[in-house]
C-alpha cells in the first residue's frame, strides 16, 4: 500500500511522534493507522513523544576536541539525577565527539548517525526518552578552530571528564610554542567561566543590547538634572564602564586580579614567541536562557486529592 504524507501526518498528529518514525510505522503495518499506533507504543516512540512538552532545563554540557578544533554541545532533561545516569552520560560524550563535524549546525548533528546504532542522534534520545522516562532535548551546538594556535576546553562543575554544568571553548591564533599558548587558553577559559563576558571587543556586542543599555543609562543621568554636555560626558563614562565590564579584553584577569585580559594575552607573547589573537570563545551554561516551570509539590497533591 502507498503510503501517503497526509497519512504520515496523520499519525504523528495522533502521537507526536517524528515524521521518518511515523513513515516507517506505516510502512511495516501497510497502512493501518491503528496498527501503527500500536507500533510505535511497543516501541516506546509514541511514550517518548507524550513528554516532549515536558520543559527540559537539566542534563549535561559537553566538549570535545581534535587538533586545533573543538566543539561544545549542551543536552537537557528534566533533572539532574538523569544527568548522573551513565548512559545519559554517555550519549552526551558520543554527541559532542559527533559535533565536531556538525560546524555548530545542531539540526545537522541530530540527525547524524548515533555511532553503533544503525540510526540517527535524534532516534536515540528518542529511544532514550522511553528508556529512562524522562524528556531530553539536544538543544545547541558550536565549534571553534584555528589555523596555527590552539583550541582549549574547559569544564566548570565536571561530573566526568569533558561534561558537566559549564562549558568553555577558546581559540588562539599564533605560530608561538604549543605548550605556553595551551596554559594561557585554560586561564582564559576558566576565566570566561568565572566573568562571563558577552564578547570578546565591544564591537561584536548585539547592538540592539548595547542600545537599550545606553538608553537605561541616558534616563538615569536625566533625572539627575545635569546640564546636557555634562550629562552626556556622565553617559559616556558609564558605557565605557559597561563594556569594561562585558568585554573580555576588557576584563579584568581573575587570574590575577589586577591586568587586563588584553594585556594578559600580551605578556603571554613573550614566552610563547609570537603575536597571540584570541580569534573566538563560546560560553555555554546548562540550561542558561530557558523558562523553568516551577511547581509547588505540596499543592499539586492537595489539588489531586480535591483539598483546598
Amino acid at each position: 500500500m502507498e503510503i501517503t504524507a497526509a497519512m504520515v501526518k496523520q499519525l504523528r498528529d495522533s502521537t507526536g511522534v517524528g515524521m521518518m518514525d511515523c513513515k516507517k510505522a506505516l510502512a511495516e503495518t501497510n497502512g493501518d493507522m491503528e496498527a501503527a499506533v500500536d507500533w510505535l507504543r511497543t516501541r516506546g516512540l509514541a511514550k517518548a513523544a507524550k513528554k516532549a512538552d515536558r520543559v527540559a532545563a537539566e542534563g549535561l554540557v559537553g566538549v570535545a576536541t581534535a587538533g586545533t578544533k573543538a566543539a561544545v554541545v549542551e543536552v537537557n532533561s528534566e533533572t539532574d539525577f538523569v544527568a548522573r545516569n551513565e548512559q545519559f552520560q554517555n550519549i552526551v560524550g558520543a554527541v559532542a565527539k559527533l559535533a565536531l563535524d556538525a560546524d555548530g549546525d545542531v539540526v545537522k548533528l541530530g540527525e547524524m548517525p548515533f555511532p553503533g546504532t544503525g540510526h540517527s542522534v535524534s532516534a536515540e534520545l528518542t529511544e532514550a526518552i522511553a528508556k529512562i522516562g524522562e524528556n531530553m532535548t539536544l538543544r545547541r551546538t558550536q565549534t571553534v578552530s584555528v589555523s596555527d594556535g590552539v583550541v582549549e576546553s574547559y569544564i566548570h562543575n565536571a561530573v566526568k571528564p569533558g561534561m558537566g554544568k559549564i562549558g568553555i571553548l577558546v581559540a588562539l591564533e599564533s605560530t608561538g610554542d604549543k605548550a605556553a599558548l595551551s596554559a594561557l587558553g585554560k586561564q582564559l577559559a576558566m576565566h570566561i567561566a568565572a566573568a562571563q563576558p558577552q564578547a570578546i571587543a565591544p564591537d561584536e556586542l548585539d547592538q540592539d543590547v548595547v542600545a537599550r543599555e545606553r538608553a537605561i543609562i541616558l534616563e538615569q543621568v536625566k533625572e539627575s538634572g545635569k546640564s546636557a554636555d555634562i550629562a552626556e560626558k556622565m553617559v559616556e563614562g558609564r558605557m565605557r564602564k559597561y563594556f569594561e565590564e562585558v568585554t573580555l579584553l576588557s576584563q579584568v584577569f581573575v587570574i590575577d586580579g589586577e591586568t587586563k585580559v588584553a594585556d594578559a594575552i600580551k605578556n603571554a607573547e613573550k614566552d610563547a614567541g609570537a603575536p597571540i589573537k584570541l580569534t573566538k570563545f563560546v560560553r555555554f551554561a546548562l540550561g542558561e536562557g530557558i523558562e523553568k516551570v516551577e511547581s509547588d509539590f505540596a499543592a499539586e497533591v492537595a489539588a489531586t486529592a480535591g483539598v483546598k
